[in-house]
């Protein structure tokens, strides 16, 4: 992979492939750019993809106190190495960070967003003492807890989901980012949607959600679109907080190429 600097000194390993206009591919919760292996040759015929492991994650490196302006930073140093602009797509608790990176002034040319991690009135927030929950356990090295905790009541699994979950391959890579799930609960704010903030946001924006995900994820992306000025939402077909890739690939490049 190749690697950049962040402004604090972090190293921040990214994957360019493809030929055209650059977008920069942001994943979410416990994930690394991998989860992008399956999108990416979707759209590298007309994009140049930029997909990078997010601090503390895969090969990039990490810092003893955690920011959301330095995961600002981060995003901006892979823009950087794009030409100094690009699209950015971004999922899940990524989004949150590239709505976050854009209202900044991030240089983002156009913001396509999957899911943000928002709950509207009438959905229930995660406990006023989530992220003290999450620190102990964590602090405890309690990750496969931590995980399950997060996926609980965060994510609003049941538990025979998660007990499934736990009983697949990928859930080694689930306690093995279990630390960063403290920066993506960071990013999400007090989880309400920044309507005030978003309605000042020029961007052009895509809000996509799919027709199977959960109730609060697909209220969470409508309301967003809905505070954008310049915002479309977009349902998509897919499954729970998913969208099939053939078609999401489609999507994105149309609207990053017009």
């Amino acid at each position: 992979m190749h690697k950049v600097v962040s402004r604090d000194g972090t190293t921040i390993a990214f994957e360019r492939a493809g030929d055209g206009p650059p977008i920069v591919l942001l994943n979410g919760a416990f994930r690394d750019h991998t989860i992008f292996d399956a999108l990416v040759p979707e759209l590298t015929p007309h994009c140049t993809t930029y997909v990078y492991d997010r601090r503390g994650r895969g090969e990039s490196g990490d810092a003893p106190a955690y920011s959301v302006e330095r995961e600002i930073e981060d995003l901006e140093a892979v823009i950087s190495e794009a030409g100094g602009q690009a699209v950015v797509f971004a999922g899940s608790c990524g989004a949150n960070l590239a709505i976050e990176a854009a209202l900044a002034g991030a240089p983002i040319t156009k913001l396509a967003l999957h899911e943000p991690y928002f709950r509207v009135e009438g959905y229930p927030r995660p406990p006023a003492d989530f992220m003290a929950n999450l620190s102990a356990l964590l602090a405890d090295d309690k990750r496969g807890e931590a995980a399950e905790y997060f996926l609980a009541e965060l994510m609003g699994l049941a538990p025979e989901v998660i007990a499934d979950w736990r009983r697949t391959p990928l859930w080694a890579t689930n306690e093995a980012n279990a630390h960063t799930l403290l920066y993506d609960t960071a990013l999400c704010g007090d989880f309400a949607v920044p309507a005030q903030r978003l309605a000042a946001l020029p961007t052009p924006a895509l809000v996509v959600n799919s027709d199977k995900t959960g109730d609060w994820l697909r209220a969470a992306a409508q309301a967003t679109a809905a505070a954008l000025p310049n915002g479309r939402g977009v349902q998509l077909p897919g499954s729970w907080h998913r969208v099939e890739m053939d078609v999401l690939g489609r999507v994105l490049v149309e609207f990053a190429t017009t």
